[in-house]
């Protein structure tokens, strides 16, 4: 092999100008990564601090919505095909499902158990609306056309002596309080001491806290207080 084809073979020594225009290609391609990965970054912030906004059932309503419209759905292609949803829904569930879904049904605003304050919160507001009477449009038409833009109300509306309570409205209010009052006297009544219980409180309120956790989730944590109490012991 000659010299010259050996000369032709070897690898071509790049220029200072081609050596330059490849670190620019390099940085230019660095440069672009970091902005994306700047972008990136900002937006799982952004999505991080969204979701931290969220209330803490937002999970829960989430699933259930999507549930309601999937069974929304199916029930709307049932009722095309001339079939009765509930019990095509009832062959894809255990017996005992069914039963469960059924007493539930019979029983209007049920007791699950205490879980959040927000809950409990929702419980009694249904319980009380639930007795409300319904809303007479009429009426509500008739105080709308009076008050005019009053009606809403807002910041630099006066609408004091311009609203006069009907006095079957008063009555059922007072009707109302009586009666949760007199529910309200019937479970606070006081309890009979007992004088060989453990005393596990500071008063009587806290008392009652420690008697509604131990309702809930005394059988959860009856080994460890055993082992508390065994160390205590010894």
């Amino acid at each position: 092999m000659s010299s010259t084809e050996t000369s032709s073979l070897a690898p071509k020594e790049m220029t200072f100008a081609e050596k330059q225009a490849e670190r620019l290609k390099r940085l230019r391609s660095l440069h672009t990564a970091r902005n994306e990965a700047r972008s990136h970054n900002h937006q799982e912030v952004v999505a991080e601090e969204a979701r931290n906004k969220l209330p803490p059932n937002h999970e829960a309503k989430r699933r259930q919505a999507e549930w309601l419209l999937e069974d929304q759905q199916k029930r709307e292609e049932a009722a095309k095909q001339g079939k009765n949803y509930d019990r095509v829904k009832l062959l894809n569930i255990s017996a005992a499902e069914a039963e469960r879904l059924e007493r539930k049904k019979k029983k209007k605003n049920p007791d699950q158990g205490f879980s959040t304050y927000e809950q409990a919160t929702v419980r009694q507001y249904n319980r009380l609306v639930k007795n409300m009477p319904g809303v007479d449009m009429e009426q509500y038409q008739r105080q709308k056309d009076k008050y005019g833009d009053a009606f809403y109300g807002g910041p630099n509306v006066i609408i004091h002596g311009m609203h006069e309570d009907r006095k079957e409205a008063v009555d059922k209010m007072v009707d109302d309080l009586e009666g949760q009052i007199a529910k309200r006297a019937k479970y606070s009544r006081r309890r009979i001491h007992n004088d060989d219980a453990d005393i596990d409180y500071i008063n009587e309120r806290n008392a009652k806290f420690n008697k509604k956790l131990e309702r809930f989730y005394g059988e959860h944590t009856a080994e460890i207080k055993q082992n508390l109490e065994r160390g205590t012991a010894i």
